[in-house]
């Protein structure tokens, strides 16, 4: 078992529903099955892949509510997303038991959210669940086991049935089996999407883009498809926790170009699968994409876990100056530059001429555990 560092019974909060957000696969359902063998709460633990529930839920009234809710101290609804009016019933919940505790989780955020954005507006705590961090690998493994583990990790990502799966068949399988089966499920599931072949050319694009931007007009026209419906796909594949967007930084400097964003896969594996590509990383044209994503991600989920609030975009001037990585806190501004090998590289020109008080780093394999521990 995997020690995660999101923790059920610190999140907890009477009165609140907290709901806990991720991908498929990333362990929701573990992590918190694994607080319910622990708690002597005493709990009621459903799906809403329950027919019968969602109807029961979906009626949102008093009566209803009290029958569900009965004497349990802990309300659990695992895939609540798929439950009609999921955020009304859980309001209704919260503001006739304040004494209770609720758990939501979803693996769709863009069903969830949209169902219990207004109604629990101040009654929510919100925490999203990544696959395996380096954080928690570290927490049984040491520097020098991790840097180890470093090809793996690129090649196959860090799911958590990947990370435990012991050979390079057996985590190709396990990861080729993730991408096919759930990856497209929630987007599939949701109205109005019913063409699986047209998300996989916009995924396999985005693969080979990498650290570029993306132009959404050229991937329309490569895919056959209009402007529009690709900019729908990939606000999906964003909140169903796929793909994350970084955006250009610019503060009104005329040479500073911010207008296309890149994106980013959260799991380096899912983005082997799609190009299926799980070469060696001796025998790979693409390592450096490989690792940009790679930090970029571990990044991401070292400040989220420690609910650190961070503003993220990258770089790049019209003359080609450019930073990976840009990130806004606290007032101030930290540039990082992402090189597999070692190349001191110094920070551009214009970067330290325009923010004069702005910091700048090379993260390669010798520090990058600093980077993302």
């Amino acid at each position: 078992m995997i020690t995660r560092i999101r923790n059920i019974r610190k999140e907890l909060e009477k009165g609140k529903v907290l709901v806990v957000y991720g991908a498929r696969q990333v362990g929701k359902t573990t992590l918190i099955n694994s607080f319910l063998k622990t708690t002597k709460l005493k709990f009621k633990s459903v799906s809403g892949d329950d027919l019968q529930l969602g109807i029961a839920l979906s009626e949102c009234t008093l009566e209803s509510t009290r029958d569900f809710v009965g004497d349990y101290e802990l309300i659990v609804i695992d895939e609540a997303q798929k439950i009609q009016n999921i955020g009304l019933a859980l309001k209704l919940m919260v503001d006739n038991y304040p004494d209770r505790y609720f758990i939501a989780t979803g693996s769709s955020s863009f069903d969830l959210a949209s169902k219990t954005s207004e109604s629990l507006t101040g009654r929510k705590r919100i925490v999203e669940l990544f696959p395996i961090s380096q954080q928690e690998l570290s927490m049984e493994n040491s520097k020098s086991e991790l840097k180890l583990q470093l090809e793996s990790i690129l090649v196959y990502g860090s799911y958590p049935e990947v990370i435990t799966s012991v050979l390079r068949k057996g985590k190709e399988r396990v990861i080729k089996a993730i991408a096919n089966s759930y990856l497209l499920k929630d987007l599939l599931e949701f109205e109005g999407i019913k063409n699986a072949k047209v998300i996989v050319n916009i995924l396999k694009l985005l693969a080979f883009q990498i650290g570029s931007e993306v132009s959404t007009k050229e991937i329309a026209s490569n895919v056959g498809i209009d402007y529009k419906t690709v900019m729908k796909y990939l606000d999906l594949l964003e909140k169903s926790f796929v793909i994350f967007p970084l955006t250009g930084f610019s503060r009104n400097l005329r040479k500073e170009v911010s207008k296309m964003s890149k994106y980013y896969f959260y799991d380096t594996g899912i983005r082997n699968a799609l190009i299926s590509n799980f070469n060696r990383i001796e025998d790979r044209d693409d390592v450096g994409k490989l690792w940009e994503n790679f930090l970029m991600i571990e990044r991401k989920k070292k400040n989220s876990y420690a609910d650190f609030s961070t503003n993220y975009y990258f770089w790049r001037t019209y003359e080609q100056q450019e930073i990976d990585l840009i990130e806004e806190n606290s007032g101030k501004l930290f540039g990082y530059e992402f090189k597999w090998k070692e190349k001191n590289t110094k920070a551009p020109r214009l970067w330290l001429e325009t923010y004069v008080n702005a910091s700048f780093l090379e993260v390669n394999q010798s520090n990058y555990l600093d980077f993302v521990l």
